[in-house]
């Protein structure tokens, strides 16, 4: 049963991180930094308030009983919402101003190979020629929808910064899960997060941040909200405290399918053979590479990459 609930969650997460890819260019004209640290703000509070509210009532996801973070804590927490919250978010939202939103998910679908390679040699271990290979070909999966649709030089470094940012998202919670629990990590990096975006925005986007969204622009920032960040955000760490960051990443291949299946139903993308092609051979290499023997993983409780 901890097994099934853990893929559960795994899969729904990484759906919905896969559909910001198709979502994100319905708001490619508002205010990208204020948009985020609205996000964030309002994921942040309203998980806040479910952990305290699942607390009072015994709920069990509500994670260990609450105690003080330490500095170390606070510190990861801090890393953790630079790089895989809100540098994620802006790296995503740059990438599909710039090329389409399936190369953009099919990049950011390497991540578990990412993992899978930063762990062994974060602890000192060499990476498996498996894992070697589905890099490899993954690679691959990428260059052919790169070849099958818009790309630009901008967008494909956007892109790859999204994937270094993704792969921090997770590795830098391990530590984490177990002393403060899915649903606090969430709240708390979301909430920090959120300044940090806050205050970008306001040197850079100056009396532009404080735009009024459209009709349209509402929507996808709700759904980026609710869904993509206070919902998925707590299912991929309960995955992961579920079934470890090696197993949990295998969903991780969900992303690129996400991305190119949504993207022409939202008129945000296209989708073509090659294309199609190529996420699958993506979503393959992922899903075989990180069902490689337990030594190449990464286990909470391991050393992580810095």
């Amino acid at each position: 049963m901890r097994t099934l609930r853990g893929s559960l969650y795994a899969l729904a997460a990484m759906a919905s991180v896969g559909s910001s890819a198709a979502v994100s260019p319905l708001i490619n004209h508002y205010p990208l930094l204020a948009g985020q640290a609205w996000r964030y703000l309002v994921a942040g509070l309203l998980l806040a308030a479910a952990g305290r509210r699942a607390g009072r009532s015994g709920d069990p996801s509500a994670g260990p009983r609450p105690t003080p973070c330490t500095a170390r804590q606070w510190g990861r927490l801090a890393l953790l919402a630079a790089t895989g919250m809100a540098g994620f978010n802006v790296f995503l939202l740059h990438a599909v101003r710039h090329t389409d939103p399936a190369t953009v998910g099919a990049v950011v679908g390497a991540t578990p190979v990412v993992l899978a390679l930063a762990g062994p040699l974060g602890a000192g271990r060499r990476p498996s020629a498996r894992i070697a290979l589905c890099a490899a070909i993954a690679t691959v999966g990428v260059w052919v929808i790169q070849a099958a649709g818009p790309v630009s030089g901008p967008g494909l470094l956007y892109a790859f910064g999204a994937l270094v940012c993704e792969c921090c998202f997770s590795l830098l919670a391990v530590d984490l899960l177990p002393r403060l629990g899915p649903r606090r990590v969430s709240a708390l990096a979301s909430l920090l997060a959120a300044p940090m975006l806050g205050v970008v925005s306001a040197v850079v986007e100056g009396r532009g941040a404080l735009a009024w969204p459209t009709g349209t622009e509402w929507l996808a920032l709700g759904y980026l909200t609710l869904v993509v960040t206070a919902l998925a955000f707590f299912l991929w760490y309960a995955s992961i405290d579920l079934l470890g960051v090696d197993r949990a990443g295998l969903f991780a291949g969900v992303i690129p399918l996400s991305a190119v299946l949504l993207g022409p139903l939202l008129g945000t993308g296209h989708l073509t053979g090659p294309m199609l092609v190529g996420a699958v051979a993506v979503a393959a290499a992922v899903l075989h590479g990180v069902s490689a023997p337990a030594e190449s993983a990464v286990r909470p409780g391991e050393p992580v990459a810095p």
